[in-house]
């Protein structure tokens, strides 16, 4: 109406949303370390704090982490901070090497870099003010949640392997027939590259978050200079994969095809060339199978294994983490693109080339990722038709992934001919709904090109 003033709608409270989710957060921290605690070992609070003094897991981590953080510094800070934690990296060196302190199982380096991440903590709370602070300290969180992340990881992979003695692995190698049962197939080739294919796969596969890194620091590139984060990068897709993958891992436990049909020391001639001292561990696997000889086609049943080896197969988390990597290189220069792609390559052949997981576990990968990924652009740009169609659709083509491989596995396996094609054909079908809906949205968000101004007559 005329004369009246429109009124704005009332945003949602920022504050009080991250306030929640940071209690969230800690009350989950904290339950996992009771969790842990009542295993009989440190969980992911205690871990954490210890690499304030101990040496770290892996210090590659941490200067990752450190990297994330200094997105939102200017580049003279950013060369402070990492001179900063070189330096203290150093000192720590020579004191253990004076003291001649153990450093079994840890790296030599990374407290430097844990010590800058704390320190930038301590000056946006002490030294920043308004809109610094914020910025500062959002820079910090993304840090520490890239640490958090792996630390919660190891303790629920704890929990996994405690809580779950029987495993369905059987159920999902009958299924795989369907697939070719690409493990076996690849798991091979690898043995036939020998030490040189095993540790050029397992460094790939070992420094995925190093990867990720990579291309979320082009993503982030901006931030130092426009003061904010953009809407949507890299860093949530792979915490929230890495916070909703591991529940299923409580609903369908699997442990992988070297465990549960091999000794698990398959590659051992490879892994002595890093770690010659490491004993072989006792086998629990139902036949010493992998990956010579595919598993035959029987009844499937759920099998008992043991209170150690993690059961983190079902869906890949690191195919997720490569497909997502994949999606958000796209957009990236040429060196960015290529380099997503081999990453996603090289980490499919180490997956199931190490028999850490079945082709089905891989496909249920694929499509977990792009439905957590349109779910995530989806609550950026706002919900709309689209975007739940397509949200809906993976989703239940992933449920219908878990209770084929449950409840139709012998069927599967019988005739493969007709469930291997409908099984890629479902995971290209929510492939071809993600790139052609982004596609849409792409489009609709670009900015109307201008028209060129026309000369004036004279």
């Amino acid at each position: 109406m005329r004369g009246r003033t429109a009124v704005s709608p009332r945003r949602p409270p920022r504050a009080a949303l991250w306030a929640l989710a940071a209690v969230v957060t800690l009350g989950f921290l904290v339950a996992l370390e009771l969790a842990a605690r009542h295993y009989g070992a440190p969980g992911p609070v205690t871990n954490q704090v210890r690499e304030v003094i101990h040496a770290p897991k892996s210090g590659g981590l941490l200067y990752a982490a450190m990297a994330l953080t200094m997105v939102v510094l200017t580049w003279r800070e950013r060369f402070i901070a990492a001179g900063t934690a070189i330096g203290i990296d150093v000192a720590f060196f020579a004191v253990r090497w004076a003291v001649d302190a153990d450093t079994a199982g840890g790296h030599p380096f990374g407290n430097g870099a844990l010590w800058v991440i704390l320190g930038c903590a301590v000056i946006a709370v002490t030294r920043r003010t308004g809109r610094e602070r914020v910025l500062l300290l959002k820079g910090v969180g993304l840090g520490l949640l890239l640490m958090a992340g792996r630390k919660t990881g190891d303790t629920w992979l704890l929990i996994t392997s405690k809580t779950r003695p029987g495993v369905l692995d059987q159920y999902v190698a009958t299924a795989d027939h369907a697939l070719g049962q690409p493990s076996w197939l690849v798991g091979r080739i690898v043995t036939a590259t020998g030490a040189i294919g095993f540790n050029f796969l397992d460094f790939v596969y070992g420094n995925l978050a190093v990867a990720a890194v990579i291309a979320a620091l082009y993503q982030l590139r901006h931030v130092a200079v426009e003061r904010r984060f953009p809407r949507h990068h890299l860093v949530r897709t792979f915490l929230v994969i890495g916070l909703v993958g591991p529940a299923f891992y409580m609903i369908y436990p699997v442990v992988g095809p070297i465990f549960a049909y091999g000794t698990g020391m398959e590659h051992w001639s490879a892994v002595s060339l890093w770690a010659p001292d490491m004993p072989p561990s006792e086998p629990w696997a139902v036949a010493t199978l992998w990956p010579q000889t595919p598993p035959p086609v029987g009844a499937p049943h759920p099998v008992p294994f043991d209170e150690i080896t993690p059961r983190n197969c079902m869906p890949s988390l690191h195919t997720a983490w490569a497909v997502a990597i994949f999606i958000h290189s796209r957009k990236g220069p040429r060196l960015l693109r290529c380099a997503g792609t081999f990453w996603l390559i090289a980490t499919l052949c180490a997956t199931l080339g190490f028999g850490y997981h079945y082709g089905a576990d891989l496909i249920a990968g694929v499509v977990f990722t792009l439905t957590i990924e349109a779910a995530l652009r989806s609550y950026d740009r706002g919900w709309d038709r689209s975007g739940i169609r397509l949200v809906a659709y993976g989703a239940a083509v992933f449920t219908a992934f878990l209770v084929s491989y449950r409840w139709l596995p012998v069927q599967m396996a019988e005739y493969p001919w007709l469930s291997g094609p409908l099984l890629v054909s479902a995971m290209a079908s929510v492939v071809y709904g993600y790139v052609r809906t982004t596609a849409r949205w792409t489009r609709r968000t670009a900015p109307e090109r201008q028209p060129e101004p026309q000369p004036e007559l004279i």
